[in-house]
């Protein structure tokens, strides 16, 4: 089993928003610049009025890797992990597994959809490929 991120302050929401359903993102409050990873400043403007916001949960495939080596010995192979750019927040690209899709049928540009998946107290965000 892969290990857990550490939840702090600033991370907490986008960790835990999948109990509600909702991808979270900060943004700053004063220039709306969208941050990820989470920070307490913002890079763009150096205010600290930073906040956590729900994000439509979609996005577009900017790129993604089909795995065949299983790192850990539970883990299934193939598998796909894809970098999506998500809808509602510039700039910013959210890493995770592919579910639901054969691994050799994402491709760049390829419509997402966010789910999560409980482990302990995080919810790890996954793509769909929207229906």
């Amino acid at each position: 089993m892969p290990s857990l991120p550490h939840l702090t302050p600033e991370n907490t929401p986008f960790w835990t928003g999948g109990a509600e359903g909702e991808l979270r993102i900060t943004f700053c409050a004063a220039c709306n610049h969208a941050i990820h990873p989470p920070e307490v400043i913002c890079p763009q403007c150096l205010s600290d009025s930073v906040e956590a916001r729900a994000v439509p949960g979609t996005g577009t495939v900017y790129t993604y890797t089909v795995n065949h080596q299983p790192w850990l010995p539970e883990m299934e192979v193939p598998f796909t992990l894809a970098v999506v750019d998500v809808d509602g927040a510039p700039g910013v690209r959210v890493t995770a597994p592919v579910v639901d899709a054969d691994p050799e049928s994402v491709g760049i540009g390829q419509r997402m959809t966010v789910s999560f998946r409980q482990q302990e107290d995080v919810w790890l965000p996954q793509w769909s490929p929207v229906r």
